[in-house]
């Protein structure tokens, strides 16, 4: 499983790529929302992280066009911001037309807000690179969002979809609105090919009570060591 990082804040972007473990960013507008951005410095935002990260680094931003010819011409500007922007198109049926057009154009296309197989089936076909169905959005109505999760990773690994996507990539399932490192484990059992969480996830992730545990042991003895 490859980690991506959900926020648009550069310092919690620069702190996760030091870890060595990133391989790629994934923003929307309520994220760069949050961290006071505004309208007139969203290109040059995108091209921040995209220069944190390098090129290696998928870096998805986010159309709020409603229409389908409003949404290629705005993933084809966010395209130009560096070689490794992913437009980020939400699952509707003007975003599925976007999709097949971007895809036409060389631009890769990480469908969002997706929730179910026929969805996510969809937007394979339409050329989608990416596709995130999300977990925890599930939770917040009661209902199992891990299951629907399982279900769209099974059914898109049923069929090649290489002759809709960019170059014949094969098409990535990104386990979206991680709420918890227990999410994290779960997608990847189920195989989930990429899970995009919180810098707070992130760090929950790393961490473990054994662990802490284990270290204040060796840290109390080698002080008896030390004072011998």
């Amino acid at each position: 499983m490859k980690f991506f990082l959900d926020t648009a804040d550069l310092d919690e972007i620069q702190e996760a790529a030091s870890w060595g473990a990133l391989a790629g960013v994934t923003t929307n507008p309520s994220l760069y929302a949050k961290i006071g951005g505004k309208l007139d410095d969203f290109h040059a935002h995108m091209k921040r992280i995209c220069d944190i990260v390098g090129p290696e680094c998928p870096v998805s931003a986010e159309t709020v066009a409603m229409t389908r010819d409003e949404m290629v011409a705005d993933g084809l500007k966010l395209a130009e911001i560096a070689p490794n922007i992913v437009v980020k198109i939400p699952t509707m049926v003007e975003g599925l037309a976007a999709t097949k057009e971007l895809a036409k154009h060389g631009v890769p296309v990480n469908m969002t807000l997706c929730f179910s197989v026929p969805q996510a089936l969809l937007a394979a076909r339409a050329g989608a690179r990416y596709i995130s169905p999300f977990i925890g959005r599930f939770d917040d109505i009661s209902q199992d969002g891990l299951a629907e999760v399982g279900n769209i990773i099974a059914a898109i690994g049923n069929y090649d979809f290489s002759d809709s996507t960019v170059n014949g990539e094969q098409v990535e399932i990104i386990a979206a609105s991680i709420r918890s490192a227990n999410h994290v484990t779960q997608c990847a059992l189920m195989g989930a090919d990429i899970a995009t969480v919180p810098f707070g996830v992130l760090k929950k992730m790393v961490q473990h009570p054994l662990t802490d545990r284990g270290l204040d042991s060796f840290m109390k003895d080698w002080e008896k060591v030390q004072n011998a």
